[in-house]
């Protein structure tokens, strides 16, 4: 059960940056900064970089995250319960908070690959764990 709580986390991690991208966008709308029609088909359109990167963050919440969700979900149905599948799954939220931090400030690409690797590991970490802990 102990995994319950990095997942919540993790939601609302992507709640908030959600709402973050919803409000700046609809800022860049009535600031005159995106043409509204950008928003039909979130292409075609060129849009500030400040703007884009609230997007682009909020997608990435639904990529490597997956597997994070999947592994949780998978170990708390088969009743996986590891000292080390917690501490990776809190470590992979630590790290893409860090992400999220990163790519929404000052964005270095460097700095936000480290800790997308870091977190993306932590996520074969608990793979790893649950693997090795089938049938135990």
């Amino acid at each position: 059960m102990e995994l319950v709580y990095p997942m919540f986390v993790m939601v609302l991690l992507t709640a908030v940056v959600g709402v973050f991208t919803a409000v700046i966008r609809i800022r860049g709308a009535y600031a005159g900064k995106v043409d509204p029609r950008y928003f039909k088909l979130m292409g075609k359109y060129d849009i500030p970089d400040d703007i884009a990167k609230f997007g682009r963050n909020f997608d990435n919440l639904f990529e490597v995250p997956v597997l994070f969700y999947v592994a949780s979900v998978t170990a708390l149905a088969l009743n996986i319960s590891h000292v080390y599948l917690t501490a990776f799954a809190w470590a992979f939220v630590a790290f893409r908070l860090i992400h999220s931090a990163i790519h929404l400030t000052y964005n270095h690409p460097i700095h936000r690959f480290f800790a997308f690797i870091m977190s993306f590991n932590c996520t074969i970490g608990m793979w790893l764990v649950i693997v090795l802990n089938l049938g135990s």
